[in-house]
């Protein structure tokens, strides 16, 4: 079986479009489409539905799809294994500000060691965004806080959202609390807005940023409540929940997209390590001991 055009095949299916797959894999949208028609051909089975708005996976490329990604990460392991596969490229990493700077900083230095020519790109985002960005081919690797189903991304674990004030004031001073949050698209305002709703809160979004500084800063002036995960609870803040009359929040799911394939021992190992800090970081807690991480 011609693993390019297995390759074309998973790209088209985690991209879940025929011109975002194209970015990745530097071909026109009509020579995906057409490496694509010459798999159903050789299958004998039709692989994608494609609509207007979507291309989905019928039930003969669901139960192909696993056996591909086999095929592709065995190729690529036996042209590492006699040395043809090029060091130094380029990874482009899209992540949170907040996650960046809870991971990043294990991470660098292991991975500077081993794959010194290796540049990293790091773009920081909504979740929101860098899951679309990867879709259209323009990043490499995504670790995100997960918003629906995709094709691409690997769920890592699970984190509980926590609401988030200053040391000295509690919830109960306001009588309309003000928040901080993070722009329309952010799970995390979402759910916030979602709980309290439910409680029949009032409640007033004073303050929106999507920088983690934007938030941070009137949180810790006392002047605002918002929702983060344990480990990334400010300086000067705490966490409060139900016994100061907030509502509970639930989890989020964390999750890793990848580009298709194990195109280098670099990327490989960029995404290995990866996985491991945020598991090891995530399971120490930062805030809220009390609450770990879940592995699925």
């Amino acid at each position: 079986m011609d693993t390019d055009l297995l390759r074309a095949f998973v790209t088209v299916a985690e991209c879940q479009g025929f011109s975002a797959a194209g970015k990745v894999l530097h071909r026109t949208q009509s020579a995906v489409s057409l490496q694509i028609k010459r798999l159903e051909d050789q299958m004998g089975k039709s692989l994608f539905e494609r609509t207007s708005r979507s291309v989905l996976l019928t039930a003969p490329g669901e139960k192909l799809l696993p056996y591909a990604r086999h095929m592709l990460k065995l190729q690529d392991e036996a042209r590492a294994a006699l040395g043809e596969l090029p060091r130094g490229e380029l990874i482009r990493f899209g992540t949170s500000e907040e996650q960046a700077s809870a991971y990043l900083p294990a991470l660098l230095p292991r991975h500077a060691e081993a794959f010194p020519d290796t540049r990293l790109e790091v773009i920081c985002d909504i979740s929101a965004q860098l899951v679309k960005a990867f879709q259209e081919g323009l990043l490499d690797v995504v670790l995100s806080i997960r918003h629906a189903p995709t094709q691409s991304g690997h769920l890592l674990g699970w984190e509980p959202m926590v609401w988030v004030v200053a040391e000295d004031h509690f919830p109960v001073e306001w009588q309309t609390l003000p928040l901080a949050l993070n722009p329309e698209g952010c799970i995390f305002r979402a759910h916030a807005l979602s709980a309290l709703g439910r409680q029949a809160r009032q409640w007033e979004l004073r303050y929106v940023s999507q920088s983690p500084t934007g938030i941070n800063l009137p949180v810790q002036a006392g002047l605002a409540v918002t929702v983060k995960t344990p480990r990334s609870v400010p300086e000067g803040c705490r966490v409060v929940g139900e016994e100061e009359g907030l509502p509970t929040l639930g989890q989020v799911e964390i999750e890793l997209h990848r580009r298709p394939g194990h195109t280098s021992a670099a990327l490989e190992a960029f995404c290995q390590a990866l996985e491991g800090v945020v598991t090891d970081t995530a399971s120490v807690g930062s805030s809220c001991p009390d609450i770990a991480w879940q592995a699925p």
